[in-house]
């Protein structure tokens, strides 16, 4: 039974989570634990984020508390009642805008009018009024096709809001448009929030924004990932309207970064392993190759090193992005991370001076630190024919990775790999297994005296057929060296 807003309307607190605690189960039968000992709450008449990184939970709670999904753990309330089912003062702006392109703006809108039951002579008139208040008066009889990002994102607010909510769920609803309509976006919701007289009374927003939530939260929960769960709970007292190029709007912002800076990067020693103990397998950050080197070229034009903080502003990056490309190249030993500063290592600045053969080579060397793949090289060795099942290496990542998205994290150990030309992998066959070797161009006929041919005895790959990832089966290449 669903807990109905209005038998509720005198508490102060709207949705409280005690212990949260999510786990799905995966395809191999063991849990993923996605959220732990989540405790927080929405009062009346604030705007509240949830900030963290991808992974972390954020979407997960916010279906938790509008009772799509149902705890492993944990209790919610809603006005101190414990909620059994939707809840029903709830409404939801999706990060896509989720539209019925056959629907007129105003039909999409009464859809939502018309499954929550309302009365079919207050249906036009309620769709009417949300129309007009995200601004898209005129536009009732057009198509999803025929609206910009920006519209399409008005017609999902103006649904929502249709159904008068007293809490608007909104989960990271402007990464789909371009900067200035975000911009507006979020100053037209926060206008329409602060009408007293009328709902929605809270605000809960899932984003990874940081300049964004800073914009329109009262108070904002940074997650940490894997599990998810509070870092922190900070409070922003500074005053509407906020000016994002204000001094005490940047200092807030800093004051974010830090803390996201000091759980994703923290300062700490390498861990001492015991005699014979193998190193445990590391997550991939989701990232390619080419971001890697682009962000090691990017300090090296800068000297070689650079504010993390700096580098997600010149380079138009979300923080987040910026975050999980310094991690990836700090595994692979090209930078440091002291304090908020990136810096080049000696590696990472052997890498941006070398050619295009030397820096797949120092690549190739750097993989074999990391114990992912390293235990598939030594895997790949002793193998009888020098290939392994692609399940392989799925299933080693699952067994020491079970919070790990298993495609994001397979996808990520290709790439890299297929960059130092450590393995190939062909999608046909689901086969990993070593690039062939390079064999020396043929010299033209009547070249015996060593004379300049133009390849001055370089090396050229043999092509074994379209797919770059195929081998031929003649000959076995020797394996890399650990």
């Amino acid at each position: 039974m669903a807990v109905d807003v209005k038998e509720v309307q005198n508490d102060s607190k709207l949705i409280e989570l005690k212990g949260i605690s999510q786990e799905f189960s995966l395809p191999n039968q063991k849990s993923l634990k996605v959220l732990e000992n989540v405790s927080l709450c929405v009062n009346k008449r604030e705007v509240v984020a949830l900030l963290g990184p991808s992974g972390c939970g954020k979407s997960t709670l916010l279906r938790i508390m509008a009772g799509l999904i149902q705890p492993t753990g944990g209790q919610v309330a809603y006005h101190d009642q414990p909620l059994i089912g939707l809840n029903l003062g709830v409404s939801i702006v999706f990060q896509s805008f989720a539209l019925f392109p056959w629907m007129t703006v105003a039909e999409n809108i009464q859809t939502a009018l018309k499954s929550r039951g309302f009365p079919e002579n207050e249906i036009d008139d309620r769709a009417q009024k949300a129309i007009q208040m995200v601004g898209l008066a005129g536009f009732e009889d057009t198509y999803p096709r025929e609206l910009s990002g920006g519209m399409k994102q008005r017609v999902g607010m103006a649904r929502a809001l249709s159904v008068d909510p007293e809490i608007l769920f909104m989960d990271e609803p402007f990464s789909h448009v371009d900067a200035l309509t975000a911009e507006s976006l979020r100053a037209e919701v926060i206008d329409i929030w602060a009408a007293h007289d009328k709902n929605p009374s809270s605000i809960l927003l899932v984003s990874h924004d940081i300049a964004e939530v800073v914009y329109m939260a009262d108070r904002i929960v940074v997650l940490g990932a894997h599990p998810g769960r509070v870092l922190k709970i900070v409070e922003n007292k500074l005053p509407r309207p906020r000016d994002y190029r204000s001094p005490d709007f940047l200092k807030m912002v800093d004051t974010l970064h830090e803390i996201i800076m000091g759980h994703d990067l923290p300062d700490a020693p390498e861990p001492v392993l015991a005699p014979n103990q193998p190193a445990p397998v590391e997550p991939l950050p989701d990232t390619l190759p080419g971001e890697i080197v682009g962000i090691l070229e990017y300090l090296d034009a800068r000297g070689g090193q650079e504010d993390v903080f700096r580098i997600a502003n010149e380079t138009d990056k979300e923080f987040g992005d910026v975050i999980k490309v310094v991690k990836a190249a700090e595994m692979l030993d090209f930078v440091d991370t002291p304090k908020r500063n990136v810096i080049l290592t000696e590696d990472g600045k052997r890498f941006v001076k070398a050619t295009s053969s030397q820096r797949q080579v120092i690549w190739k060397e750097q993989l074999l630190k990391l114990s992912l793949f390293k235990q598939i090289n030594d895997m790949l060795a002793k193998h009888p024919r020098k290939k392994l099942d692609a399940e392989v290496v799925q299933e080693i990542i699952v067994i020491n990775l079970p919070s790990e998205n298993l495609d994001k994290t397979f996808d990520t150990f290709v790439a890299w790999a297929r960059y130092g030309n450590l393995f190939a992998y062909e999608e046909e066959t689901h086969k990993i297994f070593y690039p062939r070797k390079r064999a020396p161009r043929n010299k033209p006929k009547g070249d015996n005296n060593g004379g300049d041919n133009g390849d001055n005895g370089s090396s050229a790959e043999v092509p074994a057929s379209s797919n770059p990832t195929v081998s031929s089966e003649e000959g076995t290449p020797a394996p890399p060296q650990a």
